[in-house]
């Protein structure tokens, strides 16, 4: 899935602007394109296609310019595809003023990604958030359904940083 550059713009929110906002909000800001999308978005040929509370969908198009030496989808494009659904599933639950980094992530690949798989989905979802730490995991599936790959994530919520002079 190659995005249209006219339709969706890339670029990073700024940080007074993401910090006012519920991590919800941000989300489906950038779904609406009143926000850019980040830019690994454009760079992988992903985007997030919707997103509620504790939840997150990814749609991306695998191609030969992600392939490896033995001519199958990179593994590092299917984990920040799966990484992407699975920290902004996180990300839909946060408040205003909290960020979240990843402490620990694994991926596990059941089947080749190649060009000719076509239009994967990967949907991320919560498991568990606390005050500290949350939870989410993932599905990756092609067009059939059929599981490509799937994953678990734990992230750290902090509040976000001061404003620097």
């Amino acid at each position: 899935m190659t995005v249209e550059p006219d339709i969706v713009k890339y670029g990073i929110t700024p940080r007074e602007i993401a910090a006012g906002m519920s991590g919800l909000d941000m989300l489906q800001a950038m779904i609406d394109r009143a926000l850019p999308a980040p830019p690994i978005a454009q760079s992988c040929d992903f985007i997030m296609v919707s997103v509620e509370r504790g939840r997150a969908v990814f749609e991306g198009a695998p191609s030969e310019k992600f392939y490896n030496p033995l001519g199958t989808v990179h593994g590092g494009w299917i984990s920040t595809l799966l990484d992407s659904a699975l920290g902004c599933a996180v990300h839909s639950l946060l408040e205003p003023g909290q960020i979240f980094t990843t402490t620990s992530m694994t991926i596990n690949f059941v089947r080749p990604v190649l060009a000719a798989t076509g239009r994967l989905r990967c949907e991320g979802v919560a498991v568990h958030t606390g005050s500290r730490l949350a939870s989410s995991e993932a599905r990756l599936t092609d067009a059939a359904g059929k599981l490509v790959a799937h994953g678990i994530e734990t992230c750290m919520i902090l509040p976000a940083p001061a404003r620097q002079a």
